[in-house]
């Protein structure tokens, strides 16, 4: 299997939900994005999905 490198953005997944949501009738308050982009990159990295390297700025 062919090995690529992909960058998660916590932002972008707060994003995604909050328009997914918003389109299913909720209102998530940024603090619950927060949380759920917090937990969705989580849930990647404990399936192995991705691995977590930290980035130099």
């Amino acid at each position: 299997m062919k090995e690529i490198e992909v960058f998660i953005d916590t932002e972008e997944i707060a994003e995604f939900f909050f328009h997914e949501l918003v389109k299913r009738g909720y209102v998530p308050s940024e603090e619950e994005l927060d949380e759920i982009a917090d937990i969705t990159f989580e849930y990647l990295i404990e399936k192995n999905i991705i691995d977590e390297e930290m980035q130099n700025e």
